[in-house]
């Protein structure tokens, strides 16, 4: 036995210590796995391992059902928007002398109107399709605007502190105490109503929130010790926003995105329901529904399918958005 176990050392020394050809030192082996067809290669574990890396998020987020049907109803809202002037089968603002009845009343839905037409005779399928367009950029620039001020004003606050942390937050405090619909009212009141002043009067009421939560979390990062050993290296203030705190809000920006359009939609279909939106003859999904509202016992198809999309598109922004929040903070918490 004692000449067997000799025997083995001497292989596993001649394994490890392998003289090169071109006369240079030997090169160890042993740090290559042998696999069970006798190839080398990387270690059974480190390739799994460089398998899941990249996408520990994304499977968690593709087991949440909500995130999933929130993801397939932005996509639909998204691809109409975008197919809008090929999938709608009239012009949406062109009124059909046969599209009333005899008494004036709007048609209901047929062969010819899939779901009827408005008080003015247009195809109201259409004019909902053409509406997503108005509602989604609306809700992207007003939503992008917003995440914008608010990063800026929560960066600035929770970093600098002293003066600026004082007059941006009690400038933040001071909105806060304005209710949002009544202050969007105000604004788009004054200003002359457009699509981009109504994009930007959201913009300007939505900004507080996501600029709070920016701060909080600027923060408690800006108190970690890598942040602190960046400035004791003598790395200056906007180096190591850019570098140690920006990469730790993404995720948060992300939440912000997609959950601020859902807001922002149903606030621009009020605004469009109240009047002060977005101005007729442009479609919108909440002007359909201010011009409707006398006819909704009568014509009830008038309200029912703005309606259905003003909840589509809500609802699904909404359920994308708390998918991607859990499935990012699972991923921070790792």
């Amino acid at each position: 036995m004692g000449s067997t176990q000799r025997a083995r050392g001497h292989e596993r020394r001649a394994q490890v210590a392998v003289p090169r050809s071109d006369g240079a030192a030997a090169a160890p082996v042993a740090a290559l796995a042998v696999d069970g067809a006798g190839g080398a290669g990387p270690a059974p574990g480190a390739r799994r391992g460089a398998r899941r890396a990249p996408s520990g998020w994304v499977r968690r987020f593709l087991a949440n059902g909500a995130g999933v049907v929130g993801l397939v109803g932005v996509t639909l809202v998204v691809a109409v928007a975008l197919a809008a002037p090929v999938l709608a089968p009239h012009d949406p603002a062109r009124q059909y002398f046969d599209g009333l009845t005899l008494e004036g009343d709007p048609l209901p839905p047929s062969e010819r109107f899939l779901i009827g037409t408005d008080l003015l005779g247009r195809d109201l399928l259409s004019r909902v399709i053409h509406g997503a367009r108005v509602s989604l950029l609306v809700g992207v620039v007003a939503n992008g605007a917003a995440v914008l001020i608010g990063l800026v004003v929560g960066v600035l606050a929770g970093y600098f502190r002293g003066t600026v942390e004082t007059v941006l937050m009690r400038l933040t405090d001071i909105m806060t105490a304005f209710p949002a619909l009544i202050l969007a009212i105000a604004l788009a009141a004054i200003l002359r109503p457009s699509l981009w002043i109504v994009a930007l009067v959201i913009a300007l009421v939505n900004w507080v929130w996501i600029a709070r939560a920016i701060y909080a979390q600027v923060l408690s990062v800006a108190r970690r010790d890598f942040v602190e050993a960046a400035s004791a290296l003598g790395m200056s203030a906007w180096r190591t926003l850019l570098r140690h705190i920006l990469p730790h809000l993404v995720s948060t920006l992300m939440v912000f995105g997609t959950l601020g359009i859902s807001t922002t939609v149903l606030l621009e279909a009020s605004l469009s329901f109240l009047g002060v939106g977005v101005q007729p003859p442009m479609p919108s999904w909440g002007g359909i529904i201010n011009e409707s509202q006398s006819y909704f016992l009568d014509a009830p198809w008038l309200v029912v399918f703005p309606g259905a999309a003003i909840l589509l598109t809500s609802l699904s922004f909404n359920l994308l958005g708390e998918a991607l929040r859990d499935a990012l903070d699972l991923a921070e918490r790792r």
